[in-house]
């Protein structure tokens, strides 16, 4: 696979919700307000993680002024944040169906078939990412081309995985299925992702599950340390 150019910002290179439900016109006349509110969601807490890291991430300006992801991988949960730290939408996501924070070497080389279980598993780290061509003609968030994991739309050809489900289930555990690879709802990756992150490059934050966080972000180790 031939890599693109790597890019870098400030000292780290390039490495590492729902529509409205139709209502009939004779019960929207009734009560617009309170239609509108049965369809819209009650929005879901932030996990508490990915609210210290954005915190940090904002307050230090270790994006660059760039907007920004926070990828918890237990919580099962992607959050876009603009480049000031404020939240433009949270969703939940597959991930890679082993738990680990680490990519094979030489992983991004070969095709899937050739990649066993254990080596199927979402990286931690701070990615400096960007939309770019990916297999089928169509474009992807490259999260970390080297090793070929990017962030794109849920993936539906093979039903026996049942992605979708496993995306609307109340609980992550069953959200480990892809090959490393991010998956998240088609609607969230074009209203949310793409209008963000498309006109320019963007850093994403995937946090560890096995390693520790302040191992993979040095650098919000310093700052809490200086607290």
């Amino acid at each position: 696979m031939a890599a693109w150019t790597a890019l870098a910002l400030g000292s780290v290179a390039f490495t590492a919700t729902t529509s409205a439900r139709a209502v009939p016109a004779a019960k929207a006349a009734k009560s617009p307000a309170r239609v509108a509110a049965a369809a819209t969601p009650a929005p879901k807490p932030l996990p508490q993680l990915i609210g210290r890291v954005s915190n940090w991430i904002a307050a230090s300006g270790d994006n660059g002024d760039l907007p920004f992801m926070v990828i918890d991988k237990v919580a099962a949960v992607v959050a876009v944040f603009d480049s000031k730290g404020k939240l433009l939408g949270q969703t939940p996501a597959l991930f890679g169906v082993t738990p680990g924070d680490d990519s094979s070497p030489g992983v991004g080389d070969r095709e899937l078939s050739e990649i066993a279980p254990e080596e199927r598993t979402t990286p931690a780290g701070r990615f400096v990412s960007k939309f770019g061509p990916a297999a089928g003609g169509r474009n992807v968030l490259w999260v970390d081309y080297a090793t070929s994991i990017s962030l794109h739309p849920v993936v539906t050809t093979k039903k026996k995985e049942r992605r979708l489900q496993r995306l609307r289930s109340v609980t992550p555990e069953d959200n480990r299925i892809t090959y490393g690879c991010i998956n998240v709802p088609s609607r969230f990756y074009t209203r949310v992702v793409a209008p963000n992150f498309q006109e320019d490059i963007g850093v994403v934050y995937i946090l560890p599950e096995v390693r520790s966080l302040n191992e993979v972000f040095p650098a919000f180790q310093a700052q809490s340390a200086s607290r």
